[in-house]
């Protein structure tokens, strides 16, 4: 592995003042050290740009969604490999170090998924993390997304799809795997602790994602009722019955939740469909 390559991890942010820290705190920890922090700032009004400042001088203003700030903060890079991260998330040490490691093992591989583990302080975000354990027990095709990438590819890609906001990752990891790349994964996490307040957050935020969602959809020609789309036709959760039954109380919840998702994301979907959103 060559240690020496520069890999440029870009953080997307807005009104971030509570957890921004804890983030590039990781990234300075990191085992791999030629590493440059790039953040994009969807102009927060508290005082994330001013913290993000103590760790790096490329602190930008984009918006006005998460992929026209990634996009931004990629053209801003100079790093061989990008990684992209939300601002409440938290870098375990070797995380870069073992991305960099596989991508330079074969050069069909242009991207990395990164084993992703929900910290929860109260019961929604602990159903939350519980679907999602699902997904980490030995990887997901349908829901796995990959977050670093060799920056020559991202660029031959064009980044981003700026019209998607949501399945804007799926995306990505599509045309890259379209392209006759390779999509690896590593077991270092990244710890999310993704706020969630009430199970109305959950579906409002699922109602936003679903108004473009049908761009996606078209985009990449999924069929409205999928895998992708649908939460109870996913085979892992199927494949591990026996983890549903030792845990009923959270197992109720969660396909609970999915119910609502989906209704409400599906009512987001014809919305955004009709009104061409």
């Amino acid at each position: 592995m060559v240690m020496s390559e520069p890999i440029s991890i870009i953080v997307t942010t807005k009104n971030e003042e509570g957890v921004i820290e804890r983030l590039l705190k990781s990234v300075k920890a990191q085992t791999y050290k030629n590493i440059e922090i790039v953040v994009v700032d969807n102009y927060s009004s508290d005082s994330t740009r001013d913290i993000a400042k103590k760790y790096t001088d490329k602190v930008f203003l984009e918006g006005p969604e998460r992929s026209a700030q990634r996009n931004y903060g990629a053209r801003k890079s100079k790093g061989r490999f990008l990684l992209f991260l939300d601002a409440d998330m938290k870098l375990s040490p070797k995380v870069v170090e073992e991305c960099v490691k596989v991508v330079n093992q074969d050069k069909k591989i242009a991207g990395v998924v990164i084993l992703e583990e929900s910290i929860a302080s109260n019961f929604w975000e602990k159903v939350k993390a519980y679907e999602r354990s699902f997904y980490n027990l030995e990887g997901d095709e349908v829901t796995d997304a990959a977050r670093f990438f060799k920056s020559e590819v991202f660029e031959k890609l064009k980044g981003f799809d700026e019209t998607i906001t949501g399945p804007e990752d799926w995306d990505l990891t599509d045309r890259v795997k379209k392209k006759g790349y390779e999509i690896a994964r590593v077991s270092s996490k990244i710890y999310h602790y993704e706020k969630i307040t009430s199970l109305f957050s959950l579906v409002k935020k699922k109602y936003y994602y679903g108004l473009k969602a049908h761009r996606y959809l078209k985009k990449q020609k999924v069929k409205v009722i999928s895998p992708k789309t649908i939460y109870f036709l996913r085979p892992i959760f199927y494949k591990h019955w026996k983890r549903l039954i030792s845990k009923p109380i959270l197992s109720l919840a969660m396909f609970t939740m999915f119910f609502l998702e989906m209704f409400v994301g599906g009512v987001g979907y014809l919305v955004g469909k009709i009104k061409n959103i």
